[in-house]
């Protein structure tokens, strides 16, 4: 799950090719968080947690602020969270997290890439049953702390899995034990760097190498669209067979 999870971060920002779109991904989810719970991050724990990583990405205390006025502003359209599902070519099922103030635009751009590319727009539900819903915490470590005692500790809450990367813990739940894991972590004086909502695959398809390009170039498609916030899918990763082999060859 991890190393799958890592892979597409990785893809994802070097596609989008520079920050200003990473400040615009969490300007959008700041906004629509202070727009639900309320201004004030004190008495918002989503909207406090989303600061915290954009302050980790380095993003403008401006962008900050201003994500966070324009919630309570009277003539700024709303952002609303769409998704759509669908199927690429090759029958991989693709699911698109969007977040748009204007849905109208965004179904019809979102129609014509699966169209353009071979695929088709479907009906809610239609692939998201292939998909787990989990969320992700990424935790600064504390000095003398035992991974294995919090994973023990994090299970009553949720958490299915702890990994250890070099300066950071990565915690991986269901999604619906979010707001649980959160409060754990900040009872006990963890520092949340980040906090992301992921689609993992249940299974995941093969394809070869042309049409592997096939499909990637509908996902950039997706990607490169303003309103959209992420884009899952259930193609096999290229990393995860070379991981999967050298962790067979070990045996």
């Amino acid at each position: 799950m991890g190393r799958a999870f890592e892979y597409r971060k990785e893809r994802k920002f070097k596609r989008w090719g520079n920050m200003a779109r990473v400040f615009t991904k969490l300007g959008k989810e700041i906004t629509i968080a202070a727009k639900a719970g309320g201004p004030d991050p004190d008495m918002n724990p989503r909207l406090r947690v989303l600061i915290q990583q954009a302050k980790k990405e380095n993003m403008p205390k401006d962008n900050i602020e201003r994500a966070i006025k324009r919630a309570t502003e009277k003539d700024v359209s709303d952002y609303k969270e769409v998704v759509y599902e669908g199927y690429g070519p090759y029958g991989i099922a693709i699911l698109i997290e969007t977040a748009t103030d204007n849905p109208t635009r965004t179904v019809a751009n979102i129609r014509s890439y699966f169209n353009k590319h071979g695929g088709s727009l479907g009906t809610s539900g239609c692939v998201e049953f292939l998909f787990e819903h989990k969320c992700i915490f990424k935790i600064a470590p504390k000095e003398g702390m035992s991974l294995e005692e919090l994973e023990l500790e994090l299970i009553d809450y949720g958490v299915e899995e702890v990994e250890a990367k070099e300066d950071e813990i990565v915690i991986y739940g269901d999604f619906k034990s979010y707001a649980d894991i959160q409060s754990y972590l900040e009872k006990n004086g963890f520092e949340i760097q980040s906090a992301e909502f992921e689609y993992f695959p249940i299974e995941t398809k093969s394809l070869n190498q042309e049409q592997r390009a096939q499909i990637e170039k509908l996902l950039e498609k997706f990607e490169d669209d303003d309103d959209v916030q992420n884009v899952f899918h259930n193609m096999e990763e290229i990393e995860e067979e070379g991981v999967e082999k050298e962790e067979g060859n070990e045996d």
